[in-house]
This record gives C-alpha cells, structure tokens and sequence, in this order.
C-alpha cells in the first residue's frame, strides 16, 4: 500500500497542530492530594512528571481559592519557577522535605522572570497570589500532608 507524500505531509500536520493545541489547554486532571497548614486545608493537584512540571498552571484564567499545585521533584535542589504562558498571579512556596516553607515568592503573570528557592528543595507549592499574606503565613510555616511523610 502506497500512501502518497502530500497525506502524510497532512497526517503529520494534523497531529502537530493537535498536539500544539493539546499543549495550549490548561492540565486539570492531574492526581489531587489534601495538604494542611495550621487549620487551613488545601486541595492540591501534584505534577511530578517533567511534562506535567513543565506546564504547571499555564494557560488557566483562574483558581479557586483554597486550591493549587504541588511540584514534587525526585531529589532536593534549587528550584527556579517562571511565569510564561501563566495567566493568573501566583506566589511560589518553597518547601522543604518535612513540609517547612523554606521561602515565599510572588510571581507576575507572563514573565520569564525567575524565582528561585534559598536553599535545595523537591516541593514547590504554587498559590493564588496573596493566599499566604491573606492567611498570615510565611517562611518557617509547615505543611503537613502525605508528600511530606513520604520525603521524611
């Protein structure tokens, strides 16, 4: 069976541009986990994949309040988070292994600016910008949730 140059030029086109768009959505169906900080609870999605960490909260209009995502890295290191492609204002937390906020960061939307962790982490909690501030949070906060059972 013959398939002739120009349909497999647009088969391949087809997919590209499918893939292309696929990358353009919002991810919200990645695995969720309950985190608790004094006596706020938070529904989290975790990206743990380089794909899913790639995308992260990119092309999202918004967020719910008590919602956010969880990047968890296979080992510590400094993590460095920017803002292309991401639409809502959000405020990077860093983390370390047993859930202790190593630093804050708030992030502009669509910037290539990086904010980066003071000291190696594997957790990266991203949040609506001003959920910490609204709540009273800082560095030195704990996080409790399974992720950082798991780390320890």
């Amino acid at each position: 069976m013959k398939i002739s140059v120009s349909l497999l030029l647009s088969l391949l086109l087809g997919l590209a541009s499918a893939s292309t768009n696929a990358q353009n959505q919002p991810q919200l169906n990645l695995p969720r986990t309950t985190l608790s900080i004094g006596f706020h609870q938070l529904q989290v999605q975790v990206a743990a994949t380089p794909e899913q960490q790639a995308t992260g909260l990119m092309f999202r209009t918004d967020m719910p309040a008590h919602e956010g995502m969880l990047f968890v890295f296979p080992t510590a290191s400094q993590q460095c988070f920017w803002m292309k492609n991401t639409l809502i204002p959000l405020t990077a937390a860093f983390v370390a292994d047993d859930g202790t906020i190593v630093n804050l960061e708030d992030m502009q939307p669509q910037t290539t600016q990086s904010h980066c962790s003071s000291k190696p982490v594997r957790f990266v909690l991203e949040m609506n910008q001003g959920w910490f501030v609204k709540k009273g949070l800082k560095a030195g906060g704990k996080l409790a949730g399974v992720p950082f059972k798991a780390a320890n």
